[in-house]
């Protein structure tokens, strides 16, 4: 078989996958804190016994754009917005320490600090826990203080602080839950150390930084790409099947 048709399948395969890493940004482009994904792939020659007369389509290691979307005012007391390049420390089902912008958060009817999907908001000393409150403000800082039940409404207690941190960037990848945590070879033998620089906006939530019109025309090109590399298939095969009949009729 022609290696044509190798060639057009690998870039058909390519040109899949970018599509969904695209269409999963455009999915997510009203989800609080979400960070686009870069679809990446290259041309790689063929090495071997022979002269590299063929280049074939393989996926590089996909980027994560960390740029900060816009903050939106929602005005209420529990949503957060990190300011800066910093990030929100939660803890997931599997125990794992991760990272988000994502900064609505909820309390339980245990008084433990979530985010809407379930994840555990966590402090300096694990995750944040409230007792039964009348008010609650949280500080630039992160600092948590209440007004407990019953208590003067001029006296906040300070029970807690956000676990704010600034990993570097090139140490991070986004896992497939949509959190960031660090690279496994660039792990930490313990929990990553929280940053007392970080800010955050209180009654703010950051919003998805994916332009939805890019990514709509990004698909639309690839879309294009993909049947341009089924025709090369579709052609090497024709070519094929004209090569054998030829050959039957010698």
């Amino acid at each position: 078989m022609d290696k044509a048709l190798y060639i057009g399948m690998s870039g058909a395969k390519q040109l899949m996958l970018a599509q969904q890493a695209h269409a999963n940004n455009l999915a997510n482009v009203s989800t609080t804190g979400f960070k686009r994904d870069f679809a990446q792939a290259r041309s790689m020659p063929v090495f071997g016994g022979h002269h590299p007369t063929r280049a074939y389509a393989m996926t590089e290691r996909p980027g994560t754009d960390l740029s900060a979307g816009a903050l939106m005012e929602t005005g209420r007391k529990l949503d957060v917005a990190v300011e800066g390049e910093g990030w929100l420390a939660i803890q997931n089902e599997q125990g794992e320490e991760v990272f988000t912008r994502s900064g609505s958060l909820q309390v339980d009817v245990n008084g433990l600090v979530r985010l809407a999907g379930g994840d555990l908001v966590l402090g300096n000393g694990g995750p944040v826990a409230l007792p039964p409150f009348e008010n609650v403000e949280i500080g630039a800082d992160g600092t948590i203080s209440i007004i407990p039940v019953g208590g003067p409404p001029d006296q906040l207690v300070e029970v807690d602080r956000l676990k704010l941190v600034n990993p570097p960037a090139d140490a991070l990848e986004k896992g497939p839950d949509g959190n960031m945590r660090r690279k496994p070879d660039q792990a930490l033998d313990g929990p990553e150390p929280p940053d007392a620089n970080q800010r955050v906006a209180s009654g703010f939530l950051e919003s998805s930084n994916v332009n939805a019109v890019e990514e709509m025309i990004s698909n639309l090109q690839l879309s294009r790409q993909y049947e341009m590399q089924v025709k090369v298939m579709t052609t090497a095969n024709e070519n094929s099947e004209a090569a054998a009949r030829l050959l039957q009729n010698l």
